[in-house]
């Protein structure tokens, strides 16, 4: 069976480990351009989500290269993501391309139905096959995460604007490559090496941003317009608690203990708010508090256009940046952003910090505020 799946960053080379080790051939989607943006909003409801179009448009282009067969993640609570893989199956089938989805639903929505599934895209395969593909596919996910967070620090301090990338790019190539886990270890400790190699001036004075929001918008270079290279180059080292290895082991293996995850978040985002809203609304919350103790100048939080777990962090987001005196600089991402509105925003933002430590000093050297205030605590 030729399977493809929905592109989100590095996500396609521990995936393709996955369905390959299975025994499936992998069709992976070209990367995210412009003609995918196009064809996902030619087809999806015009109020949908924008990962749910961007999705459309990578399973479309998948299909001209043959593809039969979609491995898609389902989802539970308020957030629309749970309904995702239901929408595009009808879409799909709606214009015409009749390809067969794959739907893994999280242990939490019911064992037997993820079973299911999983039983399916296994068929004769030995388990002694089937541990090394997990073994793998894990090793993969964690090397490009690994890679990544590297990348957010060197990026703020190297001379030569790009090379931190290119040495990125090469490293995740050969984790791609790499058919063992041993494999796999040596390209991380390689890509790691050609990071730290990377000529870097370590006295230049670099600004803290700490990245929150949604999942897909944060990971997709293509949607969130290179967001965290753009502000890298800029001198900014990029801070974030969200990574693909962390939302696969909580969305799929710990969905059945989401109750306990749910109250760490909640004990990080009260008194701001103290429940589950859908998505990953409580996390920016919780993040944002996490990252200002941490001692960052400012936030970006980016969402999706009518997101609405995200729309309610919004609206709480003010309230934790008044008590920690950090600001915040909200980016909603639809079909009609432009990339040159983007960077004039984030430039205009990091001159601001830049302004602001000038002129007051470092936060810790000022006594910087690291709980919330009293009355908001009280």
């Amino acid at each position: 069976m030729k399977v493809t799946f929905p592109h989100m960053g590095t996500a396609y080379i521990p995936f393709r480990a996955l369905i390959e080790g299975l025994g499936h051939e992998v069709i992976v989607a070209p990367a995210c351009t412009q003609r995918t943006l196009s064809l996902g909003t030619r087809y999806a409801p015009e109020s949908a989500c924008l990962p749910l179009k961007i999705n459309i448009g990578n399973y479309l282009e998948a299909a001209e290269l043959g593809a039969e067969a979609i491995v898609m993640a389902g989802g539970i609570g308020p957030c629309r993501f749970g309904f995702y893989a239901y929408v595009q199956q009808e879409i799909l089938r709606d214009i015409g391309c009749d390809m067969e989805m794959i739907i893994l639903e999280p242990p939490a929505s019911g064992w037997r139905p993820l079973l299911a599934r999983l039983k399916y895209l296994t068929q004769g395969v030995s388990a002694a096959q089937i541990t090394r593909t997990l073994r793998l596919t894990w090793a993969k996910l964690v090397a490009c995460d690994r890679l990544e967070q590297l990348s957010l620090t060197v990026r703020a301090y190297e001379i030569r604007k790009g090379s931190t990338t290119k040495a990125l790019q090469q490293a995740y190539r050969e984790v791609d490559r790499a058919d063992s886990v041993d494999m796999v270890r040596r390209a991380l400790e390689e890509g790691i090496a050609n990071l730290q190699s990377v000529p870097q001036d370590r006295q230049r004075s670099v600004l803290a941003i700490g990245v929150v929001g949604e999942i897909y918008t944060i990971l997709e270079p293509f949607v969130n317009f290179r967001l965290e290279e753009q502000l890298g180059e800029m001198g900014v080292v990029v801070r974030r608690k969200i990574w693909l290895s962390d939302w696969i082991f909580h969305h799929l293996v710990l969905s059945a203990f989401r109750k306990q995850r749910e109250a760490q978040l909640v004990s990080l985002a009260r008194p701001y708010l103290q429940h589950f809203v859908g998505g990953h609304g409580l996390e920016s919350v919780a993040h944002t508090v996490q990252l200002a103790r941490g001692g960052v100048d400012g936030i970006v939080h980016i969402l999706p256009f009518t997101c609405m777990p995200e729309i309610v962090a919004q609206s709480i987001l003010p309230s934790v940046g008044e008590d920690y005196q950090l600001p915040i600089l909200t980016v909603v991402v639809d079909e009609h952003t432009g990339i040159a509105g983007i960077r004039t925003r984030l430039e205009a933002f990091v001159d601001l910090l830049a302004s602001s430590r000038a002129k007051a000093g470092s936060r810790s050297e000022k006594g910087r505020l690291l709980t919330p205030a009293a009355s908001r605590s009280s």
